[in-house]
This record gives structure tokens, sequence and C-alpha cells, in this order.
């Protein structure tokens, strides 16, 4: 992009340094500004506008680095300045010509020397510098700042030149490409080189992604004009100044970068969000031996789309042998996976756990039974050891990883020393050692063995109290390259650790909420030639790269070249030296190269058929444009169709034919007769065709004229084009179908109604000339039926669907008694007599088919039972309550009555409203609106009271608790609609014995509970004969009120969180005393609107101990003597808490409404603050859900 300077007034001095995009729009001119950071004012004045990351006393670290010098000389006023440049030169400054002549390096250094300085005007571009296979040019420009306001009248009076001119300098990537995808993430240092010696130069950073809008970056204001021409400042001489950049570069995305090329290997494409997979999958391709032993599991049989060890072959033989980056797809699919979950992020370290476990899983019984184990299982013996007693016990588990704690740890050998740290249990935490009672004693855990690959999870994310959700902790931690571990086994002969060399560095990018993964690798296991995966891009990159700039820590703590939020979440070591005795696993034999040869020649050949096919199939879809598939039906497909038409286009089975659109008549003909084994002149083909009244019918086709036309043409471009395809019938004896007249004959179709039996049965075809009359076809119609020559017929003909019209005068001509004669036409016959036979349902074909219009199929489902798959029936749409019920009822052995019907919603499948007996509607009416093709349903459940009884009672869910079941269960209860809280106690009472007797009672309601609750259940035997119920209100984990049993029923709302309980009165809380009051009483944590748990009813005597009232308490909640330790008791009035302590007694008045408390929400209550143990879910990353491979 060419870069003018903007046209301002008078300038006035600014100093002021701003890093920008000179692409971006700002105040009218051409170079806008983009700001990372602003810094506070320096000693000089000067407000910097730049990153705030430390500069490198060293920039050039790579040994990749090289160097390009460019001279340019300042333009003629002729010449355009941002003319082509030739390409720069490079000037090694290291022994390795190759790979300082590589394109594709990932740093370089490059210079660019401006003459006549003074005099320039326009931007300069310096030659490029390839990095990363990208040109990187210099661009240089004088830029100009327009004065503050009231400084430009001075400067008009002095006549001073604008001293707020400034030096211009980007950095420019890819600036001539016209591609829009690409894009380039880097760092650089941009420098004016200094000419004067003890001089330092002048450098200032930028971190930016590169890409089609923002392909250069830098500053605008690098440097003040006159600052550059002071000859005391020592950046210029001879009006020359040195402009110099290192600039280091990812490999870039969008690109034709050859990963392949550059580096050997290919990467993983990225389905949505499965970075974290494509790193995990990189490092165990790399574990040769895991990969070897994937390849020789036996998948011979397996099906290929749900083996998940054939799809990992698949991806391991594809990342060995492909030259483009590889897909994934299969893989997860065969995880039952949905697409959903390719867009979903999960931690790397969890998918890790499930993908070995599945592998262990499968390769149980095969030759490669306990290879992972070998590999990646370590022991670690966890013990506790009394002090004053001989008493010790142990326990030996092993893991596949270690998680590190690394929050205020500097390095692994800290973290590790934190693990075995041995733990003091003393005083209330006194070890049980069974019959020495509680004791004191130590708890540890000795690492026994480490496995030859060893994983550790750094724990990089915890849960932080203070915000009630997962933080990441940045830290900087840092890792070595070698790593021994012979310090942290027990006796060098019981355990070994040895040395391990670091293989894999899993890195990543973000915080909780998400972010990204790449993977450094090590492939050679040498500890020099490092690997960064990145998805599809795979790149080389330096040891410092892999290692040290991925140790974390803050701004003050890293270098340019390093994220603050990017930083090691995963190590992979592997083991250098030998185990003891015979175990051989170390890295020589985990990093053994596996070669083509080494794959099962059976696995190669079934995968390179599996290429085949997918080729080809692209090839056929690639080319599906050149192809029509033509569906031909034969005569016997119509036999049994029950309906409108000839067949049911959802159940026939057509034979299909795959042809080219160019293909003529007689070519399909052809092959057509090939195919079904008759002769060419044995076959005549009829087209259908959708008629405008909605009918699909045949068409005449004249095979004569078309026969060398194009199918295409033909069909009018219709795919799937049907055709029925009428053949010579074997009996008939004829060698060629008769010939059809188009002018004076037409096709007819013919079906026979059996009223006795409510069925159609298919009579074939006839060509009729159309002055024939009907009657004269009696006969044949008669022999067609199986019925005597003489039999009287009476016909009808099929119009559309719903609309049959029979033919009345049958001796008059067939033009003339069919209104609009057509090929095609449908005619149903039947015996004259039962027309008018008054036991016949349905006596004539036009009763008949009118009740197949309105007939469909119903799947019936239990409202009771979870996924119930129901039944289907197919009944009239026409059909009423009563009649529909009846239908049911005969299905399922009972009566109709006894049955009451639910909608189904529309949004999902679960019943919905239920639908009155007294329902006017039809079954049309009744069937929710459904999606074409899905399953109509209707929901019931079977009563043992009439339904006419249940709809005048009212439906209200509760929960009961009892003295000695102290669990909440659910119950559906039916009260009538115009009762009290009295009756509601009474149905409760009546179904908690049905629900111990395993029955139901005569005259109730079938029982509605969530959990089956077995014979002889502990509910009967905790509630008395005599047991007093009540019936309590609870929002929010409190109870809000006890409902009097003469409060009607009318009056309860579960609206939004309220619910209703029904449990026992303790026999200790009754009667109530004057003294005495009954309060309500809920758990909490730390704030009074942090409320959990199951509230209850707690009875108070005036004046009681805060002591006894806790000892009452905790016998209540049946709470160890240690944990009620950390209870405190509170009086909750207006949200707010006032803790009790032990000395205190209790004050009825505490918990009395005042006037201005006269709303329940408000009404005091007894809280019990403590810690909710219960398992709760984080209110963050609620999308995400536990990693599960399925198959």
């Amino acid at each position: 992009m060419n870069h003018h300077p903007p046209n301002t007034g008078p300038p006035t001095p600014d100093k002021q340094l701003e890093m920008m995009d000179t692409q971006e729009d700002t105040g009218g001119d051409d170079y806008g500004g983009g700001v990372e950071e602003e810094l506070p004012l320096e000693g000089d004045g000067t407000r910097r506008r730049v990153s705030t990351r430390r500069e490198d006393d060293h920039m050039n670290g790579s040994d990749n680095n090289s160097t390009v010098t460019v001279v340019a000389t300042l333009p003629s006023p002729n010449t355009q300045a941002t003319q082509q440049q030739p390409r720069a030169n490079v000037i090694n400054n290291h022994a390795d010509q190759e790979m300082e002549d590589d394109d594709a390096r990932s740093e370089a250094t490059f210079r660019f020397v401006v003459s006549n300085f003074s005099k320039l005007k326009d931007t300069v571009l310096s030659p490029p510098c390839f990095v990363r296979n990208l040109p990187w040019k210099i661009m240089v420009m004088p830029r100009t700042q327009a004065p503050q306001q009231g400084q430009q009248q001075i400067q008009q009076n002095v006549g001073d030149r604008p001293s707020n001119r400034s030096l211009g300098f980007f950095l420019q990537c890819n600036g001539d490409s016209e591609s829009a995808s690409w894009s380039c993430n880097a760092v650089a240092d941009l420098r004016l080189l200094s000419v004067k010696e003890g001089q330092e130069n002048f450098s200032r950073k930028i971190h930016h992604l590169f890409y089609s809008k923002e392909n250069d970056w830098g500053f605008s204001h690098f440097m003040s004009w006159n600052e550059v021409l002071d000859l005391e400042k020592g950046h210029i001489k001879d009006d020359t100044i040195t402009l110099e950049v290192y600039v280091s570069a990812d490999a870039p995305h969008g690109v034709s970068w050859d990963s392949k090329k550059h580096t050997g290997y290919v990467g993983l494409k990225n389905q949505g969000a499965t970075c974290y997979m494509n790193s995990l999958l990189q490092v165990l391709y790399f574990t040769n031996q895991l990969r070897m032993a994937v390849y020789k599991m036996p998948t011979e049989s397996d099906d290929s789309t749900k083996s998940v060890a054939l799809a990992l072959q698949r991806v391991f033989h594809e990342l060995q042998t492909s030259d483009k980056p590889v897909g994934t797809k299969k893989l997860t699919k065969s995880f039952g996976w949905e697409t959903l979950d390719s867009f979903m992020q999960h931690d790397a370290q969890e998918f890790l756990r499930v993908l070995l476990d599945k592998l262990e899983t499968k390769m149980k019984g095969t030759c490669v039974e306990g290879v992972i184990p070998r590999l990646f299982e370590g022991k670690t013996l966890s013990y506790f050891r009394c002090k004053h007693v001989e008493y010790t016990s142990s326990r030996t588990e092993t893991f596949y990883d270690i998680q590190l704690n690394i929050k205020g740890k500097k390095n692994i050998y800290e973290s590790l020393g934190d693990y075995i740290t041995m733990e003091t249990l003393d005083g209330d935490n006194k070890y049980d050692a069974g019959e020495h009672g509680l004791q004191e004693a130590e708890k540890g855990v000795i690492f026994q063995s480490f496995p030859p690959v060893l994983h550790l999870h750094l724990m990089r994310f915890q849960y932080d109290p203070l915000t009630d959700s997962n933080v990441k902790i940045n830290d900087r931690y840092e890792f070595p390259d070698r790593l021994n571990l012979d310090q942290y086994v027990g006796k060098r002969e019981e355990g070994f650790g040895g040395s391990y060399l670091l293989h894999a560095v899993l890195v990543h990018s973000g915080d909780n909420h998400g972010g990204h993964y790449v993977v450094f690798i090590n492939p050679r296991g040498d500890g020099r030639q490092w690997c960064k995966f990145d998805d599809d891009v795979v790149s080389r990159c330096s040891k410092q790269e892999a290692i040290d700039h991925n140790f974390g820590g803050h701004e003050d703590d890293i270098s340019l070249t390093v994220k603050h939020c990017t930083n090691a979440y995963m190590l992979v070591y592997i083991r250098e030296d030998s185990g003891p005795d015979d175990c051989l696993v170390n890295i020589k034999t985990v990093l053994d190269e596996v070669l083509e040869k080494d794959i099962p020649q059976d696995l190669i050949d079934r995968l390179q058929e599996e290429k085949r096919i997918e080729m080809f199939r692209r090839k056929e879809r690639n080319e599906a444009h050149l192809f029509m598939m033509i569906q031909v039906v034969l005569e016997d497909s119509f036999a049994g169709h029950q309906g409108y038409d000839l067949y049911d286009q959802d159940k026939i089975q057509h034979r299909m034919f795959k042809v080219k659109k160019t293909s003529t008549l007689q070519e399909f003909l052809e092959h057509l007769a090939e195919t079904l084994k008759y002769p060419v002149e044995q076959l005549r083909p009829w087209p259908f065709s959708l008629r405008t009244n909605q009918t699909n019918r045949t068409t005449h086709l004249d095979v004569e004229a078309c026969l060398h036309r194009e199918l295409s043409t033909i069909s009018d471009n219709m795919n799937p084009w049907v055709v029925f395809v009428e053949t010579v019938l074997p009996e008939s004896g004829l060698r060629t179908l008769p010939n059809f007249d188009k002018e004076a004959d037409v096709l007819l179709f013919f079906k026979y109604y059996d009223p006795k039996n409510k069925k159609l049965h298919y009579s074939g075809h006839y060509y009729m000339h159309i002055s024939i009359c009907p009657s004269e076809i009696v006969h044949m119609l008669n022999e067609r039926a199986g019925l005597p020559a003489n039999t009287e017929l009476a016909l009808f003909e099929e119009i559309k669907p719903n609309l049959v019209d029979r033919l009345n005068d049958l001796n008059r001509p067939i033009e003339k008694v069919l209104e609009e004669l057509m090929d095609g036409d449908i005619i149903v016959y039947q015996r004259l007599d039962q027309l008018t036979d008054t036991t016949l349902e349905l006596p004539s074909a036009k009763d008949y088919l009118k009740d197949i219009y309105y007939r469909v199929e119903v799947t019936f489902c239990d409202k009771q039972l979870v996924s119930d798959n129901g039944f289907v029936m197919e009944l009239s749409q026409r059909m009423n309550y009563e009649q529909v019920a009846r239908a049911v009822a005969e299905r399922l052995g009972t009566e109709p009555y006894l049955l009451q019907f639910f909608r189904a919603q529309s949004h999902r499948e679960a019943p919905g409203n239920p639908i009155r007996c007294a329902y006017e509607g039809t079954l049309k009416d009744m069937l929710v609106c459904m999606k074409p093709r899905q399953p109509k349903r209707i929901y019931y459940q079977q009563l043992s009271i009439r339904i006419s009884e249940l709809e005048n009672k009212r439906q209200i869910k509760c929960m009961l608790m009892t003295e000695r079941n102290k669990e909440e269960q659910e119950l559906v209860l039916y009260p009538n609609k115009n009762g009290t809280v009295a009756d509601l106690l009474q149905e409760a009472r009546k179904q908690i014995a049905v629900m111990a007797s395993g029955g139901i009672t005569v005259g109730g309601p079938v029982p509605i509970i969530t959990e089956p609750v077995q014979q002889g259940s502990n509910i009967n035997n905790s509630l008395a004969s005599n047991a007093k119920l009540r019936l309590v209100e609870i929002s929010s984990f409190k109870i809000t009120s006890v409902p009097s049993e003469t409060m009607s029923l009318d009056t309860l709302t579960s609206a939004g969180t309220r619910t209703f309980r029904v449990e026992e009165v303790p026999a200790g809380e009754q009667p109530i005393a004057d003294d005495e009051m009954l309060v309500p009483a809920a758990h909490f944590h730390k704030e009074a609107f942090s409320t959990f748990g199951t509230p209850f009813l707690m009875k108070i005597k005036q004046g009681e101990s805060v002591v006894g009232l806790r000892e009452r308490i905790q016998k209540k909640l049946d709470v160890p003597d240690k944990e009620f330790e950390k209870y405190r008791l509170a009086v909750v009035v207006m949200g707010r808490h006032t803790f009790l302590a032990e000395g205190d007694h209790i004050n009825v008045g505490d918990f009395r409404c005042h006037s201005n408390q006269a709303t329940l929400p408000t009404k005091p209550w007894l809280g019990i603050e403590h810690v909710n143990k219960a398992p709760k879910r984080s209110r963050y990353n609620y999308l995400e859900k536990a990693i599960k491979i399925y198959n």
C-alpha cells in the first residue's frame, strides 16, 4: 500500500511515539494507529505507546539468524518510490550455508540503507527478505502530525520549520499478495543503527498477527525528524541512515506452506475446536513403540465407521505416508461423537486418559496386550505409619501421569518434592489405626517406579474460592530438557528413577474459558531438532522456543517472543537409560523408527482399498452433474397397494439406474433389456408425472420419435426420473407388446375392491379404444377378479385424493363417460350388489378410499415410562374421543374410561396438556402439528378411577419426607379441586400406603412416583397409623410457610422456585407451649442468600441455651462431632445473619414477625452456616461435558 504524507497545517514539536498499523484510518489521513499499551511518561517527557515487554539483550539468538544489507538511494522526483525492488541478497554470517539460504527459516535480521534521507518525501520499501517463505520489507516514510491548538500561529510568526515531522518505520509482510486468507504471527525489533562509536542503537519492539488487512505494522512516529538529523545523536552520517529489523515468525496459515518439505512431517486438520486432540495425537504418534502396537492391533473384522483402533491406525498411517495435512473426522466419528463435540473445547489431559484407557481395553487378548502399561504405567506406595505404635498401612497404586502442583513452585523438582512431602496426622486429625485407636501418624507417598514414558500434567487450572471458578495460573515454571528422578524413588533396589529426556511440550494459550493448544516435539529424541505442531502447520523451531519460551510468567518475567498466557501444560519425558534387570524400555526402544515395511500388509491393503473407494466416490460426486437417476417401476410393484394412485412413494422398491444425461433412449432401453432379461421389443416405458390435481400417473412416451434423443431432454431434466416399464407377460405367449395408438387408445389401470375384507386388489392395465363402452370390458374385469362372468359391477373413477366418482352409464363410450380421459387413469370396480349391503362397514369403494384418505398412523406412548417407544395404530382422523379411547383400550386390554390422553409437545418428544374426556374435536384435532414424516404421537396413562372423576381432581406435585426416611421422594397427589390442605394430606397418607405395599388403592388414581418403591419398604415402617402429617412451602431452600389444614387448595401455587413438601410431624414437636415456637431452619454458606440443602422446622424454647439447641440440631441432622464443630447457628432477619455464641440463650422474640416483616420472604429464620459439600457444577464452562469415547 502506498503511504502519502498527510496534508496538515504547520506542525509543532511532538515527541510522542505511536505504534500503529499504516492501513488504519484516523482523522482522514492514510496512516491510522493501532495501540498496544500506553506507558507512563518517561524522563524525557515522551509518552510511548509500545509493548511493555522488555527488550532482549540479544535478539539474534537462533542459529539460523541471517543479516541482509540493502542500500537504497533516494529516487528522483520522476521515479516512483515504491517501484519493484530486486530481491535482497543474504550476507551469510555463519558457516551453515544451506540454513542461511533457506527461505523457510523462522527468523532473520536484515538492513535497509537510506541515502539522501533529509530529502525523503515519499514511502520507500526495501527489497524483500524471505522468512517462512513470505517476503518481508522495511517500509520507511516521513510523517507529519497536526500541530496542537495555539502553536500554529506561533510557528507562522516565527517562520520556523515544522518541528513535529517524524520518521515512520514499519515492517511489511506479504504486501503484494492478493489473497485474503493468509496470516502470520511474528515478533520484531525495529532498530535505527548508530554510526557513532559508543552510541547505542535506537530500537522499538512489535508483536503482531499480520494478515491481508493489516500487512504492515510499526511506528508512525518512530523518532522525531530533527533527532534523526541531529549529528550529535549519532544516527546519521553523510545524510544516510541504516534501518535494521530482526523478525521471528511462526509458520503462516492460509498459504502454501509445505510442512512435509520443510520438516518431514505433516499436521492434523482442525475440525473446529480439536486442537487439544491434534496435539495429543501427534505426541502418541511420535511415541513410536505405541504407534507400532497400534498398527498391530487386529482390526480385520472391525466396522470401519465404529472401530476406534482402525480409525487411529488410519490416522497414524496417513501421518506417516501423506504429504498433506491429515483429517480426523473418521476418528471422532468412531468415538461416537456428533458434530457439536468437535466444536467443544476439552481438556487435553482428560482426553489422553480416556483414549489410552480405551486403547488398553481394545488391546486385551491380542498380541500387543500390555504395551500401554509397559510404556506409561508407574507405581506409587501410599502409606500411613504410626509414630508411637508398631502399625503401618500401605497400598501400591499405579499411575499413567503425574499431576504436579505448580502454584508457588519454581520448577519440576520443587513440585515433585512437594508431591512426596510427608504429612503428620495429629490432634483432631489423628489416624484411625484399628485396634490401636486414634494415633499420631505420618502420611505420605513414595514413588516405587517411573514409567519409560513419563507424562507430567502441570496443574495450571485450579479452583479459586474467591471467584468460585477455575482460573489459569500463568506463573513462571521451569522444566529442564534432562530430568533425573533417582532422588524421588525408594531404595535403589526397590524402585527405579533414572535419567529422562524431554520429548514433547504441550502448550496452552488462553485462559480457563478457552484457548488454543500446540505441541513442540523432539521427534528423534536427540534433544536438538525440535518441531512445532500447530494443527495443520508444522515448522522447525529452536530448542529455546520449545522449552524456555514456554515457562510462562508475567509481563516483566518474559521476553518479547513470549505471550503472557502461553505456557506449558503437559510434558512428556522418555527414559534415557535402561531399567534394572531385564527392563529394556528406554528412549532407543520407545523411539525406534517405524518403517513402512513394519506395518502389517493386511492393514496397508485395507487402507489403500478405502482410499480407492473414497477416490471413486469423490469422482462420482464431482461428476454427479453429468448423470441422472432413473427409477424403474414394474407392474408387480402395484400389487398390495392400499390407497390412491398405483403405489406408495415411501414404500415402493425401485430399480435404480444411473445413466449419463447425454445417453439416448435407445441406449437406456438396451441397458434395461440386458438387466431385466427381456428383448427390447417386449419393453415399453411410461414415465410418471405429477398432475395438477396432485395425482401421480403414467404418461405416454412416443418411443419411436424419442429413440435417439437425450434422456435429459426427454425427462425435462427431472432427477430422479420415475418410469413404469411395461413388459410382455410370460403367460400371454406374445413376442412383442401390442401396438398402442396414441390417437385412439388410452392406457387404463384397474383395482378391485373387496368390501368384506376392506381391501383393494390390483387388476392390471388395459389398452382401451376410446370408442369402446365400459360395459364391454365387464367380462374381462370379472375374469381378473375371479368373479362369475355375468356378475354386475359398479365402476368408479379415482380422480384425486378424497374425490372418487361412480361411472353411471356404462353403455356410453369411455371418452364420454370420463370427462378428461388421459393415459394412466385408474378405474376401481366392485360387485354391484354389495353397495346396498347394510352389514358392511365400508360398502363402496368410494367409502373405503375416503376412509383411507383420513387414515393416519398414530404412536401411543405410556406417559409413565421414560423413552417409551409405544405402539402404532392406524386410525381415522375423523374418529372422535370416544372412538379413539375405545380402540386404544381394546389394544391395551382395559376399559376406555380408565384411560387419560395427553397431546404431544410440538418442540420435543414429551407429553403436553391432557385431553378432556368431553373433548368434542376429532383425532385430527388431537394431533399436534408435526414436521413432515415425523411420527404422530399421543401419550396416555392408565387410571384406577374413571377419567370423568379424575378431571374433577387437581394434580399437585410435592415431596415426601418422613422421620425415618430423611431422603425426599416425589409424590403426585390428586385431591378434589375444591378441597383443602387436609384433603391433600389424606391423599398423601393413602399414597404412602400404596407405595409401601407396591399396589394401588381401590378408588384412587394410579400413584405417580419418580422412584420405584419395593414391597415392604421403610416408608410404611416409618409412618405410624396415628402419625400426623403437615404441608410446608419451600422456596430457595428455605421454608416460607406452613399452610393450615383448613386452607383452600386454590391458594396453593408452585410458580418459580416454590415447591411443597409433605412431612411427618415429629412427636417432640407436639404440642407447642406458650414459651415455645416452631421456626424454619435452613443451611447457608457465608451469605444468607447462599442457601442449600434440605430445610426443616425446629422447635425452640424461650431461654434455651444455644449449646442445647446445637445438640438437638446435631442429632436431627446426624452429623459427626468433628464435622459439626464447624457449624455455626445464626438468626437471619431481612437477609442479614447474626451468629449465636455458645454462651447465648434463645430469645423467641427474635423469630417473631414485626410490622416491617409482614411478607413471608422476610420472616426470621434459623440459619445453619457451614460449607456446602454437595457437588455442584461450575457456573463457567457450562457448555463443556465430560469426554467420552462411546465405541
